[in-house]
């Protein structure tokens, strides 16, 4: 099986564990030349509450409102948006600051070198939505819910991996070719590792910046769950 060179990277900014992977497929990209397109997903609208408004009905809306910021620049350069992301995720996970907030938004613009009316313009832009909602359906097509949600050239997707410490150099290579070779098995739907009281406990560990910038409940399918099983699934 030839490994593939590129793949669509499916986010939200605001879920702490599609930054924790990003941070390894970055770092698989700088050993092997691969490829990332990065695409959208919406966990407040996947989690969206019956009777509560959809994120794209909202004057500005934490993760939705971050992604057609995103989006405009994805319009730009590809790569506009993978700094964007990078500054964007290291503010909440790993400085608990708030990007979510149009103030911070605006001055992390302004830090990679862009300016911050783009804000503004992004909101302005209607349009904006239609890029992001693209990216999300395309997952919820795929039987999709959640990120990091992986697309290959083939046409198969995968979600994952999730993961906390993310490995780098040789590490970050083999779970690349762990990953990868799932791509031969169309068939296997899922492999996961049950958690115990120490693997929870390290998760919440890693997650305690996200908690502290975060300005929402973070739900798993539908339920209100605590921090020793948080997900990082916004729903305002």
């Amino acid at each position: 099986m030839t490994t593939p060179r590129v793949v669509a990277f499916h986010f939200d900014p605001m879920c702490p564990f599609a930054y924790q992977t990003s941070l390894w497929i970055r770092n698989v990209r700088e050993l092997t030349g691969l490829r990332i397109d990065w695409r959208f997903f919406s966990l407040e609208e996947i989690n969206r509450v019956e009777g509560k408004k959809h994120p794209w009905e909202r004057e500005w809306s934490y993760g939705w409102s971050l992604m057609r910021i995103g989006a405009l620049l994805r319009r730009r350069d590809m790569d506009l948006l993978d700094r964007w992301y990078a500054i964007t995720g290291r503010e909440l996970h790993e400085h608990a600051g708030k990007p979510h907030e149009k103030e911070t938004a605006r001055r992390l613009l302004a830090e990679i070198g862009e300016d911050p009316a783009l804000l503004d313009e992004a909101l302005a832009d209607s349009t904006t939505h239609d890029d992001v909602r693209a990216d999300h359906d395309a997952v919820v097509a795929a039987g999709g819910f959640g990120v990091p949600t992986l697309f290959f050239p083939d046409g198969q997707c995968l979600f994952g991996p999730v993961l906390i410490d993310p490995p780098a150099g040789e590490e970050a290579l083999r779970l690349w070719d762990v990953l990868t070779g799932m791509l031969a098995f169309p068939n296997v739907f899922e492999i996961q590792r049950p958690k115990d009281a120490n693997s929870t406990a390290a998760i919440a560990r890693t997650l305690q910046p996200y908690v502290r910038g975060r300005d929402w409940v973070s739900i798993n399918r539908g339920e209100v769950i605590d921090i020793s099983a948080v997900t990082g699934a916004p729903n305002e």
